[in-house]
């Protein structure tokens, strides 16, 4: 529902604003360059969504051999202890320990596929101990608020859209991207462990963030102190040695259970060229009315707006460009990643607009969606406090990447 109200605005606003230029200024090309952007944009978005079959084929083969080899329940076991004191409301040996962790890992893994069905199945099951069948209970809050972080170990979809976009790295926001996010759950786990007096000094939980906030400040302390040019290079070469890595982890876990693993690649790339289609209406639908929105002079409004506010505070303002991709964010994803698309179109996928744009993508999750979606599903409707931790997390998430960036890219 929020993407429509927002197709609907783009269109509305660039025809108002149209109009203002034509009456007022005389700007007898405002509404032809909006003509013709329905057209450029039409053809930009089905030639990307085709672009996107290869690379998107290829990956989801091997995420397949990764699902079937049991990767999802070995990062299942290892977050299990940490979840359980998350969700103290839920009993000991319930189903919906399992689906949480499975959704989570997948979630972590990139599956969207398989998170979606797995949180929901998750929040089915937590509804069956919720007291108060329409509120939403402490338990299915934690879970909604750890979704909406979107902490994501492989950005597959970015990295996608960023080789299709001429990125000669495209898994350079790797740990760009890995870094925000971790910002991004930290900050709504520890929201919403407040409102729910979850103790987060308990030594099982210290030991989990404890060892992850060690390994993140190891990150950002040995990348500050090298040059820009190393920086971009050592963290691509990490980058692509551990992806690399995961892709022989994933080959070697199948291999070692039997499981036919190129039948299995066979199987997962399948459904790339279905998904490649499938996405061409919402890519096109998206991507006109942003193209029409720009070319109305509207967003060129709005980024100006922004520019004038930093200038006038005194900050930096090149990140600004890329401002629309984590505004759209929490509303929707097919809008963020129209914005994500137009942002590396207009300023280049390794413009340091384009990788700004590309880290924002990654760093939170659709938090109204989410919400939505899951809640919609079990039949809730008082979402207590759900939304502004969920928000308290897309913030934090969005002022880590401007942040990082600057340190990766600037």
């Amino acid at each position: 529902m929020a993407l429509n109200y927002l197709w609907i605005f783009f269109f509305v606003v660039a025809f108002v604003v149209g109009l203002f230029k034509l009456i007022f200024f005389g700007d007898m090309e405002v509404f032809p360059n909006m003509v013709n952007a329905t057209f450029d944009m039409a053809k930009t978005g089905f030639d990307i969504s085709l672009g996107l079959t290869g690379v998107l084929t290829l990956w989801l083969g091997i995420m397949k051999i990764g699902e079937n080899g049991g990767i999802v329940k070995v990062f299942s076991r290892l977050i299990g202890p940490f979840f359980n004191k998350l969700f103290p409301e839920i009993p000991k040996g319930h189903a919906a320990h399992g689906s949480i962790m499975m959704n989570l890992a997948a979630n972590m893994l990139g599956l969207d596929n398989a998170a979606t069905p797995l949180g929901l199945k998750a929040m089915k099951e937590m509804q069956s101990v919720n007291p108060t069948k329409d509120v939403a209970s402490n338990a299915q809050i934690m879970f909604l608020v750890l979704n909406t972080s979107g902490l994501t170990i492989i950005p597959i979809s970015i990295m996608v859209y960023r080789a299709q976009l001429g990125a000669v790295n495209p898994s350079d926001i790797f740990i760009p991207i890995l870094l925000a996010t971790y910002f991004s759950t930290i900050a709504g786990l520890v929201s919403v462990a407040i409102v729910q007096k979850i103790n987060l000094f308990d030594k099982v939980v210290l030991a989990y963030l404890g060892g992850l906030t060690a390994f993140i400040i190891g990150l950002i302390v040995y990348f500050s102190t090298l040059e820009k040019d190393q920086i971009t290079q050592i963290s691509t070469v990490v980058s692509n040695v551990f992806l690399f890595s995961i892709i022989i982890a994933f080959i070697l876990m199948a291999a070692q259970k039997k499981v036919n693993v190129y039948e299995s690649f066979i199987d997962g790339a399948k459904e790339g060229f279905a998904i490649a289609v499938k996405i061409i209406p919402y890519l096109v639908a998206i991507l006109v009315a942003i193209g029409v929105f720009r070319a109305s002079g509207t967003m060129d409004l709005v980024i100006e707006g922004a520019r004038r506010f930093c200038l006038y505070i005194g900050v930096n303002s090149d990140f600004v460009e890329a401002l629309p991709t984590a505004l759209m964010k929490p509303l929707s994803g097919s809008g963020a990643r129209g914005m994500m698309v137009d942002a590396m179109q207009t300023h280049g996928a390794d413009s340091f607009v384009g990788k700004l744009a590309s880290t924002l993508q990654g760093a939170t999750d659709t938090t109204f969606y989410i919400i939505a979606v899951y809640f919609g599903a079990v039949g809730i409707k008082n979402t207590r406090y759900a939304v502004t931790c969920g928000l308290i997390a897309d913030f934090a998430g969005i002022i880590a990447a401007i942040a990082i960036a600057y340190l990766f890219f600037h």
